[in-house]
């Protein structure tokens, strides 16, 4: 099933269009949980989701195999914050899946303005997106509560705390990651 450049287009196009409504939907279902740990402040965390779906809406579109790469690097950043941050494995899946079902609903009526094949390929492929980000946040997330636990030889680290200023330097990265492949494969 493939689902043609303008329906492609489209999707990444409405993704794009509603992405802070959609951070901030996401972030009232996750509640008290974006204030849990002070370490990560609340704007970092919207900042990261921003990105998420920046990322996503090119993932749905044709430049999916050349924004792959950072796709993998994002959600591995994602859970390496969400370490951080104090959350459980269970809870780093469960926020990907908050996602998942924003863009279900959100997309929902331009996938249903579409022929059935068409919406089903995005719906497909979307999916797929979402669950191999989750496989890779929960890897970038064992990573860092492996290190954090284990940075001294062994023995559990006394500070856990992370630097802002290090966090805010490795998104800005990513954003420029992102816009580095998406400019240069643009026509």
């Amino acid at each position: 099933m493939r689902a043609s450049q303008p329906a492609l287009l489209a999707a990444g196009r409405v993704i794009a269009e509603l992405r802070d409504p959609m951070v901030a939907q996401w972030t009232d279902w996750l509640g008290d949980r974006m204030t849990a740990a002070p370490t990560i402040p609340r704007p970092t965390v919207e900042r990261e989701f921003r990105l998420l779906l920046d990322v996503i809406s090119e993932m749905v579109g044709p430049l999916r195999r050349e924004v792959n790469s950072v796709w993998f690097h994002v959600c591995e950043h994602y859970g390496r914050i969400a370490s951080a941050r104090g959350l459980a494995a269970g809870e780093v899946v469960e926020e990907l899946q908050f996602l998942r079902e924003l863009l279900i609903r959100n997309l929902a009526p331009v996938l249903a303005a579409m022929r059935a094949r068409q919406g089903m390929a995005i719906m497909l492929r979307q999916n797929r997106v979402i669950d191999k980000g989750i496989a890779v946040a929960v890897v970038g997330y064992t990573d860092a509560l492996v290190a954090t636990l284990f940075a001294q030889n062994g023995v559990p680290a006394l500070s856990t705390e992370y630097d802002r200023h290090e966090v805010d330097r490795q998104l800005a990265a990513l954003e420029r990651e992102l816009h580095s492949v998406v400019k240069h494969t643009r026509p």
